[in-house]
């Protein structure tokens, strides 16, 4: 299993993957096309995603979900009963398609793009925000920052090195979750990824356990309520350092709740800090309403970790249907 593993990890990113692929030819580190892909079909695969539907949790400063399959409604919906005939084939074929209402970023898990958040008017690297979004097609179409969309995420993240860092558990001893607004500080990050025996590095991808993704289904009330354990600001400081690419959790808003901070922490009172510091600030993607109660519980803390998130030209965010691999 150690070998397996080894050579898992060393395939862990996209480019690596892509090179393999390439190439029928045995490399100097032993990777080939066949070896390669037994390696994937043989991963255990962890569904990191929750149930969606329209009793699922979101913020309150999102539109909610809702989904139907009525062609009584004005809204272009069929169903089976009422597509019957619809070619003139005598009733053989039928279809169905629903229409949905959303935020574009929100799902279990949700992905937040760079274009999201703005801080004191500007993107990441000083675009100018309220040009970015004035064409209501979406941002970037009015030709500023474009390349902030969801199109834009790059390609070689799709697929990437993970770590779970499972600070529940390690503070906790226990799989019971964090207390309501339990701050997760980069001390807490820095210790917790020691006693798993990782280190986050350049460009991966750091996924963070509170055990609130136990509440998502069973107490959405809670889940999304004003108290939340999540991360606070000089646990996004320790992100940042690290040089992480992607950070994503199992919480309704990545950061703790209420997501506020003050001097001396900050210069100035500040809503949202994290989201402030990880994306306008850093470049940061943010993930959201992860589900990792069975790869915590497995005790699998290094991964690749599939992020597929919708090519939506203008779009600030994307529901995923996010996956682990695991040797």
């Amino acid at each position: 299993m150690d070998s397996r593993r080894a050579f898992f990890k060393k395939t862990a990113g996209l480019a690596a993957v892509a090179t393999a692929l390439a190439s029928g030819e045995v490399r100097a580190d032993g990777v080939n096309r066949h070896n390669l892909i037994k390696a994937v079909k043989r991963a255990r695969i962890f569904d990191l995603s929750h149930l969606w539907d329209e009793t699922s949790p979101i913020a309150g400063v999102n539109p909610p979900y809702s989904m139907t399959l009525d062609p009584n409604q004005a809204t272009g919906a069929a169903n089976h009963a009422s597509t019957r005939g619809t070619f003139g084939d005598n009733g053989q074929l039928s279809f169905a398609g629903e229409v949905q209402h959303w935020s574009g970023q929100h799902g279990a898990p949700n992905f937040d793009t760079i274009g999201h958040i703005g801080q004191d008017g500007l993107l990441f690297g000083g675009v100018d925000a309220a040009a970015s979004t004035s064409n209501p097609l979406g941002i970037g179409r009015s030709g500023v920052g474009a390349h902030l969309d969801v199109a834009h995420y790059p390609k070689e993240l799709l697929i990437n090195h993970a770590v779970l860092l499972d600070v529940a558990r390690f503070i906790n001893r226990s799989n019971a979750p964090l207390p309501p607004a339990f701050n997760i500080t980069g001390e807490i990050l820095a210790d917790t990824a020691r006693h798993q025996h990782v280190n986050p590095r350049r460009v991966d991808t750091v996924l963070i356990r509170t055990g609130w993704g136990q509440y998502f289904s069973t107490n959405a009330a809670l889940y999304a309520g004003a108290d939340a354990a999540g991360v606070g600001v000089t646990g996004a400081q320790y992100l940042v350092k690290q040089g992480a690419k992607v950070v994503g959790n199992d919480t309704l808003t990545f950061e703790v709740r209420p997501p506020i901070s003050f001097p001396p922490e900050v210069p100035q009172f500040q809503v949202f800090p994290v989201h402030m510091l990880l994306i306008p600030q850093n470049g940061i993607y943010i993930i959201e309403n992860y589900y990792l109660e069975e790869i915590a519980e497995a005790k699998e803390y290094e991964f690749l970790l599939v992020v597929p998130p919708l090519k939506i030209r203008g779009g600030t965010g994307s529901a995923l249907r996010s996956f682990a691999l695991v040797p």
